[in-house]
């Protein structure tokens, strides 16, 4: 049996009596940078929520790096969408960095002088240790996003989940966080990220989760990201998407960016 380190079993998920994901069986090999895809409203970010034990599930299961979520979380780095915090609150990014470590630690340990260290490296990696004492609400969005990234560093998980990484930030941001994922991945790291961004999805991942609420295709993204997979994902019109020479392909209009 193919290992992996996040496997999906007939999962499915209600919300306010709506079946939101239905049935869904997939698996994450290890070491892979994988995206997932699909119009909106397709269930992108519930899947990255089921995961991590954030709603209920209807039916089913998930394993996480061989285990259940509870048995495993230290292991797993989440950076959530940027719309889904309260970026008002006053603490610094440094501060916010810190929190990565509060699993390790436990609740009765505050972070010493080795976890701060570490924060400021993690901070580093993401080209924002300038950037430490600010307040999170005083930073650009971009610099936002890399801050919840170095917080996810901070745990030196296994296991990365990103809802929407690349929405709404710039050019150098987007470097910045690919870099840091592609060191991650080098590590062994396997990184799953809900992406929007479908005319780049061949040079940035090599696994892909085609979604419409069902899953509609799985795996390397040389098989499964095909023009067929993407028309039963998002059906209507199409337009062109870069790809081989000798295969050219094409994408939903309107899909190419965010």
């Amino acid at each position: 049996m193919t290992p992996s380190v996040l496997a999906f079993h007939e999962v499915s998920v209600v919300y306010r009596d709506e079946l939101v994901l239905e049935r869904i069986e997939a698996c994450i090999p290890p070491a892979s940078m994988c995206a997932i895809v699909g119009p909106n409203g397709a269930g992108k970010s519930t899947l990255i929520k089921a995961a991590l034990g954030l709603v209920p599930l209807a039916a089913g299961s998930v394993t996480v790096l061989g285990g259940t979520m509870a048995q495993r979380r230290g292991d797993v780095g989440y950076v959530p969408q940027r719309e889904s915090v309260d970026w008002e609150f006053p603490i610094s990014a440094l501060e916010v960095v810190l929190m990565g470590s509060y699993g390790r630690l436990g609740l009765f340990r505050r972070p010493g002088r080795p976890e701060r260290v570490q924060a400021m490296e993690c901070l580093d990696q993401v080209g924002l240790a300038a950037m430490a004492g600010r307040q999170i609400s005083q930073l650009s969005g971009g610099q936002q996003q890399r801050v919840f990234l170095a917080r996810a560093l901070m745990q030196r998980a296994q296991l990365y989940l990103l809802d929407e990484p690349f929405a709404g930030v710039d050019a150098v941001t987007e470097a910045a966080i690919m870099d840091v994922l592609g060191a991650l991945r080098q590590r062994g790291c396997a990184i799953v990220a809900v992406h929007h961004d479908l005319s780049t999805v061949r040079e940035r991942f090599d696994h892909v989760l085609l979604l419409n609420k069902r899953l509609i295709e799985a795996g390397p993204v040389a098989t499964a990201f095909t023009v067929d997979a993407l028309q039963r994902t998002y059906g209507g019109r199409l337009g062109v998407l870069p790809g081989p020479p000798s295969a050219p392909e094409t994408i939903p209009a309107g899909h190419r960016h965010g």
